[in-house]
């Protein structure tokens, strides 16, 4: 099926369905008339509504009768009663693509009685600009088409990488989680360049666009993080000085236990 006559359901509305539609209908993937939106709030349907020009309903059901492929946006402690009010309306024509941090496919499948083909996904807020970064891993009954259509999809949003489910959650806590933490390092190296006199806006500037930069130079070099720092850091500099106080403040460790944090989170979300 070509993406311009898809029906794309996305049940949820929330931040992430939010930036997936931005995404979606900025890189003309699929049609907006196209894209159908359900959630319990009416304001943030006639948000998508107005802002978009994507179809909005308040029926799950209904929603999953009329679309081919349904996206769950649900928050994970939502997601077993979602299921029982959609599984009436699944049928195995119908591909289904969770969001849901830490909730397995497996879980999805029993939730939906076995109907259906799964696909889990784990986007990041990034998709608002076209820059997530997501992972895809298959679940019930999909098939090698239906990993291809969802990688077109993820694609026109972001990059997107296809992993095993074992290793989701440590995608969860990397890529999903990750942006909260280099915002956390945008801000402070925006306030540490206001208390070396910069103004605040140019300070934040200019940090947000070294991450940018620094971060476009690992992805289209090829070259490990490591010899790109050994390129900015000269003998006796300004740069080696800098790299040995952040090794005396602990910023790889810190990084490290967040991101296992995030992850051991994922996992209990997904017990539960």
């Amino acid at each position: 099926m070509e993406l311009k006559n898809l029906k794309l359901g996305m049940i949820g509305g929330g931040a992430m369905a939010e930036n997936l539609v931005r995404g979606m209908v900025q890189a003309q993937l699929i049609p907006a008339e196209n894209i159908v939106v359900s959630d319990i709030k009416q304001e943030r349907l006639t948000l998508l509504r107005e802002q978009f020009g994507v179809k909005t309903m308040l029926d799950n059901v209904e929603l999953v009768i009329k679309t081919d492929v349904i996206i769950l946006a649900v928050k994970p402690q939502n997601m077993r009663l979602l299921l029982e009010e959609i599984r009436q309306a699944v049928t195995e024509h119908k591909l289904i693509i969770s969001i849901a941090a830490g909730i397995q496919t497996k879980t999805i499948a029993e939730g939906l009685g076995g109907k259906g083909r799964i696909i889990r996904c784990m986007p990041n807020i990034a998709a608002k600009t076209l820059a997530s970064a997501s992972a895809l891993c298959t679940g019930s009954g999909a098939t090698a088409q239906d990993m291809t259509l969802a990688k077109k999809l993820f694609d026109a949003i972001g990059i997107t990488v296809v992993v095993s489910e074992d290793l989701m959650d440590a995608v969860t806590g990397l890529s999903g989680s990750g942006p909260a933490f280099v915002f956390v390092v945008i801000e402070t190296l925006a306030d540490a360049g206001v208390r070396a006199g910069l103004q605040r806006s140019v300070a934040l500037t200019l940090a947000a666009q070294t991450c940018l930069g620094a971060a476009r130079l690992v992805l289209t070099s090829h070259e490990h993080p490591a010899v790109l720092k050994d390129q900015v850091a000269s003998p006796g500099g300004t740069t080696i000085a800098g790299l040995a106080a952040l090794e005396q403040a602990g910023l790889r460790n810190a990084l490290l236990q967040a991101v296992a944090a995030a992850v051991t989170r994922s996992q209990e979300l997904g017990r539960s």
